[in-house]
């Protein structure tokens, strides 16, 4: 995991409130991926019909990126727990999951999330009684970009821009950073609803 410092040396995305996103003309399968409260993971499952996995790039301590630093009050000299997956759908990257995990986040139970392996994060904070989420923040993601090219990296050519949300997510109080991006291969979510 590098642990160069982002943010006034590479260009990062601007991440807006989802009640301001509304109205920018998504294609509508992408609108029902990016808005969605409930678990990205049991959306997928459902729409891969059990092909879904994880696919682990890459994981340890990191300086979090300028922006995620200050949405999760840390300095950017700060390390976190940061772990990069795609999310897989009969083996095609269908999503680029970045979490970035405060220290203090990590004690007690919690240091089990630096043992996930292939186990989707999804499952244990939806399954969390504890787990509260901050709305939702939206971003266009453009070449040039640094998390693009985090996102984009292990794929064959992508030379689409492409579209993430995040959310800062709490467990008993103690917060971690989770950023979805979603990739051109992705297909349609299932439409009924899920429980």
């Amino acid at each position: 995991m590098t642990t160069t410092l982002f943010g006034k040396y590479q260009r990062e995305p601007v991440w807006r409130p989802k009640r301001q996103m509304y109205n920018v003309g998504l294609e509508p399968k992408l609108t029902k991926w990016l808005f969605d409260q409930s678990s990205l993971t049991e959306r997928l499952i459902h729409a891969c019909s059990g092909s879904f996995s994880v696919q682990v790039l890459d994981q340890g301590w990191a300086h979090p990126m300028l922006n995620e630093a200050k949405l999760l009050g840390m300095r950017p000299s700060s390390y976190a727990w940061v772990r990069q997956v795609h999310l897989l759908c009969n083996d095609k990257p269908w999503v680029f999951a970045r979490t970035v995990i405060p220290p203090h986040t990590l004690r007690g139970k919690q240091r089990r999330l630096t043992r996930l392996g292939k186990k989707p994060l999804g499952a244990i904070l939806f399954a969390d009684k504890s787990m509260q989420r901050t709305e939702m923040e939206i971003a266009f993601i453009t070449p040039g970009q640094h998390l693009y090219r985090m996102a984009t990296h292990h794929l064959a050519q992508v030379k689409q821009s492409i579209w993430g949300r995040r959310s800062v997510f709490f467990l008993n109080q103690h917060p971690l950073l989770v950023s979805e991006i979603f990739l051109p291969e992705i297909g349609d979510p299932v439409h009924r609803r899920l429980g």
